[in-house]
Order: structure tokens, then C-alpha cells, then sequence
């Protein structure tokens, strides 16, 4: 006698289903992804998701499958799941994961992933379980029959195993293959095979790791993206974290800058740190928040993993060592330097960008990359993105600190080689000449040598021209993008400000802004008039100028009067002001 056993299909606000079997998996042939009929009779268990449940306790059998038991890290002891997790405000609920809430259990974390997915605002059209059937069984026939390529957006790109057992890896690969067929516009994604090979460890079939994925894959929600999918998307990611490092990672910057050649080249691989990089245990206490916060939750881990290397790493890296090599074996043995508990609240503890804020900061550089011919559907570059600063010859800066300082400015500005526009060498010390080689060109960069050999200097988001629309008074203008910095005797930075609206800037040389680089509170100026770095000598922006204002100042965060807070630069006939009080 034939025996069927019929699942119901679930949905977030609907009825949740447990399914006691034996065997890999019910109504499916574990290594094939075709569906077959059970031998044995399938009970079904509804529960409404609306009574209250243990989600430690429940069942979720099926789930580890895919698993090698003898590598899989012990929980480190019982979870305190509460009963109305799920029913907890999100904020709750970012807030359990942080603290490792369900990081004591395994099934715990097989419950609740596919729920905390189902809740990811997605496309409309989204393939989910009964595609992936439907195309795994189409694609993969009989066992041992097909052999597929990994998809072609996978080149490069690792592809980590961690705990899964050689039925598992089988299982990744075919999610992976059926992902390439589904979603033919991804181009390149070095974060979605340890995605797709986290989340199958606690996957009860191949059908609901794919559906899981491909949520992430189809966000939509705003400002909050999963997966980037195109090499244009991950590079302007890592020029964003390089960004964000330059600013909250000040000590372990200086020190990449010194030892590297190319300090882009080294953040490229900011996002190998954590995947693959980190330890199980360290990446799925990662994946736990990831999978509420979305991609800001890897940017705050990376910033905390640099910050760790800094303090573990010596004083000063010597010129010409594998600095890559040295974060990646760095990463590796984490667990020799810090706890995981530790370094999340380490990660939560830096005052980061608002993902908003982020968001537009991306989008800045993309649209800086796109300037640079990097296009949706190329893969790899065809040409060096960072510039050369070995045929940089210069008698203020040498080519070793000119790249220091290059690695200070926005990324996006970074990606275009430095052209001289002024030089009292070559054009005299003439203040008018200086205004007038410089204007049309934002942003730049000043450098001032003294008699007694230090150097300074400034980044200056605005074109000098602005100062004219003051007409004889000396108004302020710029950006908090601007900031002022040092050379020697000590290499140092002094910023300030955060962005607020990048979708304003231009994203190139000549008429471009920038994003989150900051302002300085120290003055650089050589003015002849002590009245114009007085704060009550500050002109006042008319109205007609109001929305020219600093598009990446975000107000709220300072004690400033809104119609003054971006006058960071004044230039007149006497001299010229850079930053304000202090």
C-alpha cells in the first residue's frame, strides 16, 4: 500500500508545520532535488503561530542533514530563547542577536532563520521552495548524471564549506548552480556562497536554504541591501569601507598606508575577513544579526576587526610586507586575540553612519566608478583602479606621503591622479594667481611646506570660485567633507563631519563633492586680517544659497546653527581661512 504524505505550505503570518521523519528529508531525494513519494506515512503537526512556543524545544527535523557533526562547534551552553521571541519590537530583537540570544542553539537558530527571512521585504516575483524543485529536478535529473559549472559569477570568488559534510557541499553547489540559473543578472557576488553554506547548516532541505537566499537576493527594502551582485556594486562596497575606515580606523589606516603600495587593494578584501575568513562560530554569531540589520552589521565587524589587528599588530608594519596576508592570517586566528562576545560589542560600540547615510555614501562612489568605465555587467576591471604615486615628484611631499596623503581623501576622489594646478615655485606667491589657477576645479588638495620644513596641508571639497558670490565681505563656503592635516613632523588628520545628502554630489574631479570625509576643528590659514578667523566675522548664507549647502553635512549630530554649518573655507584679497574656532 502507497502511503503520500502532503506538506502544507507556510507562510510568516500563517500556520507553522513540524514534520517528524526519518531519513534526510520528507517527499524529497536528498541528493537529486527531485521530489519522490515517501515510504512511510508523514504526521503533520499545525500549530498556530499565534499560541506561544518554545523554539528551543520544538522540533526541526531534518535539519543538520547537511552537516559533519564531528567539526560543528559545541553550543557553548543552553539558550535563553524567550517564548514570544518572534513577537518581540525589532529593536528587541536586534538586540538578542547582538548578545548571542540563540547562539547556545542549534535548533534554535533552524527555527528562527527561516522566519526572521520570510519577514525581508522582497520583489513580488521571488523564486522560492517549489522553483527551486521544479528547476533542481529539471537541471540534475538523476544522481550522478549531470555535471554543471559553478556559475560564472563565482570566478574568483571563495567558495567555503565550513561544517558541511560531502552530501552537504553536493547540496551547496546545486543551490548555487540553481541561483546562476534564476537570477541571470548577478555578475559577480563574493558573498553569497558562504551565504547560501551558512544557512544550509541549519536548513531542513536544499528547497528552503534556496528560498532563503533568494529573499536575500531580491531585497528591497530601502537602503538596507543584503547582497551586493555586480563587480560595480562590491567595489564601490569596498571604497565605502574604505572610507568608513579611514575615519573610524585612523591608527590601523596610517599603518595599512604605510606598509601597501595600493591601500584600496587591501579594503578590497575587507569583505574575505569575515567570509571566509572568521571561524564558524565567529561567522554565524555574524550571520544572526546580519539577517536583521542587513549589510551595515558587516561594515561595523570589519571597522572592529581592524581596529583588533591595530592593537595586536607591531607599532609600525615595515614598507613592502604582505599586509594582506598578515590581516588574513590575523582574521583566521581571532579567537587568540578576542572573544566573539567581545568583538561584537566592540563592532556596536563604534558610532557609525546611519544606513541611510551609508547607502548614499555607496552610491556616491558607484556612480565615481562608473566615471572610471567600470560598467553593471563587467566582471573584473581591465585596468588599475588606485593611482601610482611612484612617478609623483614633488619638492614639498615625497611620493611615500603624498600616497599617505591620498589615502586620506574620499575614495572616489582617490581614483583620479593628482594634477597640478598651482606651485609658488612655478607661479609665484601671488594670492590672486593662486585663486585664479585654482578655480574651476573641485576638489583639491593644498599642500604649505614652512621655512623650518613641515608640512600641512587641506582637502577642499568646494571650488574657490564660491568665494565671489560673497561679493566684498569674506563669506564663508565649502563643505564638512573639508578637512586639514599634517605631514611632519607627524603624519595626522583632523576631521570632522558625516554626510547627510550624497544624492546631491558630483562624483568626479571638476565640478565634484564628495561624501563622509570630515572637517577640521583646527584653522589652517595664512591671513593677514586676524578679524576674518574671528567666529563673529562669519557671513551669513542668503536664502537664495540655503540649498547649495553642504550636501553631506548632517546637522543634527552638532551644536551648530544650521545656517552656518558648512563654512569650512574663505578666500579674500587678504588671505585665505581654512576651518573654524579652536
Amino acid at each position: 500500500m502507497l502511503q503520500v504524505g502532503l506538506s502544507l505550505p507556510r507562510s510568516p503570518g500563517a500556520a507553522a508545520a513540524a514534520f517528524p521523519m526519518a531519513g534526510p528529508a520528507a517527499g524529497e531525494d536528498a541528493g537529486t532535488g527531485r521530489e519522490v513519494l515517501g515510504s512511510s506515512p508523514v504526521t503533520i503537526v499545525v500549530t498556530s503561530e499565534a499560541d506561544t512556543w518554545d523554539i528551543d524545544s520544538s522540533p526541526c527535523r531534518g535539519c543538520g542533514q547537511f552537516v559533519d557533526w564531528e567539526q560543528m562547534p559545541e553550543p557553548r551552553g543552553p539558550a535563553q530563547i524567550p517564548r514570544d521571541v518572534l513577537g518581540r519590537p525589532p529593536k528587541e530583537l536586534k538586540r538578542l542577536a547582538r548578545e548571542g540570544c540563540w547562539a547556545g542553539s542549534h535548533a534554535g537558530r533552524a527555527r528562527l532563520y527561516p522566519r526572521l527571512i520570510q519577514r525581508v521585504s522582497c520583489r513580488l516575483v521571488t523564486p522560492d521552495a517549489l522553483v527551486y524543485r521544479d528547476v533542481a529536478g529539471r537541471l540534475f535529473g538523476e544522481p550522478s548524471v549531470s555535471s554543471h559549472p559553478l556559475p560564472e559569477f563565482l570566478e574568483g570568488c571563495p567558495v567555503p564549506t565550513y561544517c558541511l559534510s560531502p552530501h552537504g557541499v553536493t547540496a551547496l553547489k546545486k543551490i548555487l548552480i540553481c541561483v546562476g540559473a534564476l537570477f541571470p543578472d548577478i555578475t559577480h557576488s563574493p558573498l553569497l556562497p558562504a551565504l547560501a553554506a551558512l544557512l544550509l547548516h541549519y536548513s531542513e532541505d536544499e528547497a528552503q536554504c534556496f528560498e532563503s537566499l533568494s529573499r536575500l537576493i531580491a531585497s528591497n527594502a530601502p537602503h538596507a541591501a543584503y547582497i551586493d551582485q555586480s563587480f560595480l556594486a562590491h567595489q564601490a562596497s569596498c571604497m565605502t569601507f574604505g572610507d568608513l575606515a579611514s575615519k573610524h580606523c585612523p591608527a590601523a589606516h596610517k599603518l595599512i598606508a604605510a606598509a601597501a603600495d595600493n591601500v584600496l587593494e587591501v579594503y578590497s578584501e575587507w569583505l574575505s575577513w569575515l567570509f571566509p575568513g572568521l571561524p564558524f562560530g565567529y561567522a554565524v554569531r555574524v550571520l544572526d544579526v546580519f539577517l536583521l540589520e542587513g549589510q551595515k552589521v558587516l561594515y561595523r565587524i570589519a571597522l572592529a576587526l581592524l581596529k583588533q589587528f591595530r592593537l595586536s599588530a607591531a607599532p609600525a608594519a615595515p614598507q613592502g610586507c604582505d599586509i594582506k596576508a598578515e590581516l588574513q592570517a590575523f582574521v583566521r586566528n581571532i579567537a587568540e586575540h578576542v572573544s566573539v562576545d567581545k568583538l561584537l560589542e566592540r563592532a556596536f560600540g563604534i558610532r557609525l553612519f546611519s544606513r541611510k547615510e551609508i547607502w548614499l555614501l555607496h552610491m556616491a562612489n558607484r556612480k565615481a566608478l562608473v566615471e572610471r568605465g567600470i560598467t553593471v555587467v563587467q566582471k573584473r576591471p581591465t585596468f588599475h583602479l588606485a593611482v601610482d604615486m611612484q612617478k609623483f615628484s614633488s619638492s614639498t611631499v615625497t611620493a611615500q606621503e603624498m600616497r599617505l596623503v591620498w589615502s586620506w581623501i574620499p575614495e572616489r576622489f582617490s581614483l583620479f591622479p593628482p594634477l597640478l594646478l598651482f606651485s609658488t615655485s612655478e607661479d609665484g606667491c601671488s594670492l590672486q594667481r593662486f585663486y585664479t589657477c585654482c578655480e574651476g576645479y573641485e576638489p583639491t588638495v593644498l599642500l604649505i611646506k614652512t621655512t623650518e620644513g613641515e608640512v600641512c596641508g587641506a582637502f577642499l571639497s568646494s571650488d574657490w570660485s564660491e568665494r565671489k558670490k560673497s561679493g566684498a565681505t569674506s563669506g564663508f563656503f565649502g563643505t564638512g567633507e573639508c578637512f586639514v592635516f599634517t605631514v611632519r613632523p607627524e603624519a595626522e588628520r583632523y576631521e570632522w563631519v558625516l554626510i547627510q545628502k550624497p544624492e546631491l554630489a558630483k562624483a568626479v574631479p571638476r565640478s565634484r563633492q564628495r561624501s563622509p570625509s570630515p572637517a577640521p576643528e583646527s584653522l589652517l590659514g595664512s591671513s593677514r586680517d586676524s578679524r576674518s578667523s574671528s567666529p563673529n566675522h562669519l557671513a551669513v548664507p542668503s536664502p537664495q544659497r540655503r540649498g547649495r549647502l553642504s550636501p553631506f553635512l548632517a546637522v543634527r549630530h552638532f551644536l551648530l546653527p544650521s545656517k552656518t554649518a558648512s563654512m569650512f573655507m574663505s578666500g579674500s584679497r587678504d588671505g585665505i581661512v581654512i576651518g573654524e574656532g579652536g
